[in-house]
């Protein structure tokens, strides 16, 4: 049986002779309105996907779809952050605003390239801040994934965008969707620890329930902003202070 759950997300087909010669129509299963997405999530989030929002963001992305523009990051990693990182580990969470939207770059984690692809201002800034604090080697590569892995949820508000045109997809949706994630974390969860960067970070204070969890708020990590306070943080050790005080395992900031 086909997987219609990601139809609406996929990107665009570069096949030319595709596109010139498509099957014939047939009838087909309804698209799902249920997302490909780890199981813990689907289970606390199972609410949203039937909301009119998020009905009229698959819409919004089957329109972006028909008209050929290309996406990023690619339709089964938009949801790569909760994949790697489940309901129940989620320790930390930080909080990007939108993917990147040049090739290759993407796979949904805030922050995160893959390994081939190069590091961008902002992580390199997270890097020497790391370096600062921690005294750990600056990476090669900017892939977080074992960041992710260990209980950190590399959430970006935003989970699509179109190539080469930033929050392009900002207002579509996934804000509101993603805002939920926030709150669902705050009631469900405890004693996770929240990095918010930047203004627009800061803006989602108001969502989460600074009784159960801790905040730590800095300027954001771009070269525009890291000398106003993200330099000196110490925010990764102060995390790692925080979760040795509750019992939890401490990150392994390193990327190797």
């Amino acid at each position: 049986m086909s997987d219609h759950t990601f139809s609406l997300f996929d990107p665009p087909d570069d096949d030319v002779e595709v596109k010139k010669s498509p099957p014939p129509a047939k009838k087909t299963a309804p698209v799902s309105v249920d997302p490909k997405i780890e199981e813990s999530w689907k289970k606390v989030l199972s609410g949203e996907f039937q909301q009119p929002y998020f009905q009229e963001l698959k819409g919004f992305l089957m329109e972006e779809r028909k008209a050929g523009k290309i996406t990023f990051p690619p339709a089964q990693q938009i949801f790569h952050a909760f994949e790697l990182c489940p309901f129940d580990n989620v320790k930390v969470v930080i909080l990007g605003q939108d993917p990147y939207h040049g090739k290759g770059q993407a796979h949904g984690l805030c922050f995160s390239v893959n390994k081939d692809v190069k590091v961008p201002p902002s992580l390199q800034n997270m890097y020497k801040e790391i370096h600062e604090d921690l005294g750990l080697p600056i990476p090669t590569h900017g892939n977080l994934e074992h960041w992710a892995e260990q209980g950190v949820l590399l959430l970006n508000a935003t989970l699509t965008v179109q190539e080469k045109h930033p929050t392009s997809h900002a207002g579509k949706g996934w804000e509101t969707f993603t805002d939920q994630v926030i709150r669902t974390i705050s009631e469900k969860n405890e004693g996770v620890i929240f990095l918010l960067w930047g203004n627009f970070a800061k803006s989602k204070k108001g969502i989460i329930d600074t009784e159960k969890h801790t905040v730590l708020t800095a300027p954001h990590p771009s070269p525009f902003s890291v000398h106003s306070g993200f330099f000196g943080c110490k925010h990764f050790s102060q995390t790692n202070e925080i979760l040795q005080k509750t019992g939890k395992e401490p990150i392994d900031w390193a990327i190797k």
